[in-house]
């Protein structure tokens, strides 16, 4: 379990596949508050898959267009889809988060668990699981911080990344979140597909 500061996460009912890791719950402990977020999707090692995220266009420019309206603070923000057999994540909505770090919100984002919980509910009755999440850098690189890797949890999902220059966005990039588990995890480029 990874402690870092006031949540600790970890997957339970985890259980190797020949083709990776199929987990069957995904806990978040918040100030003695669990959140549990089904998660009986296989996730993929890396080397397996195409690393690929395909989007419908509006889908990507509401994402963009969210990080612009919320300059110069950081936008968050979830993908609903589905994974496909080939190991890619097909977005098919995306679910706009409120930044809840009041500390340095223009730098850094919190997506509150109760939301995410709503969310992840609200899309499991249209047939749609939390295939990745989104954010934005405000004057910043569309590259992920250290900050974005530790407190990535979410194996086999997608980190969205806009970069918004000025007030306008500029650059977006996708990284998948490989690995099996907290200690070999890694944040790999992936093309994003529009359609």
């Amino acid at each position: 379990m990874k402690d870092s500061g006031r949540s600790k996460y970890h997957h339970e009912g985890a259980e190797k596949t020949k083709t990776g890791i199929k987990a069957r719950q995904f806990v978040i402990n918040v100030d003695s508050n669990s959140f549990f977020f089904d998660f009986s999707v296989s996730l993929c090692f890396r080397g397996e898959s195409p690393f690929m995220l395909k989007l419908a266009s509006k889908d990507y420019e509401a994402l963009r267009k969210h990080g612009e309206e919320t300059y110069p603070h950081e936008c968050c923000g979830v993908l609903l889809g589905r994974f496909d057999d080939d190991g890619s994540r097909i977005v098919t909505s995306t679910a706009r988060c409120g930044n809840t770090r009041t500390d340095s919100p223009q730098n850094r984002y919190n997506i509150d668990p109760r939301e995410l919980v709503r969310i992840q509910r609200e899309g499991r009755e249209r047939g749609e699981d939390i295939v990745g999440f989104y954010h934005s850098h405000p004057d910043h690189p569309a590259r992920w911080s250290p900050t974005d890797f530790a407190e990535a949890h979410w194996i086999g999902c997608s980190y969205v990344i806009t970069s918004v220059d000025k007030g306008k966005a500029a650059i977006t990039n996708s990284f998948e979140l490989s690995g099996s588990d907290e200690s070999n995890k890694q944040l790999v480029d992936e093309k994003i597909e529009i359609g």
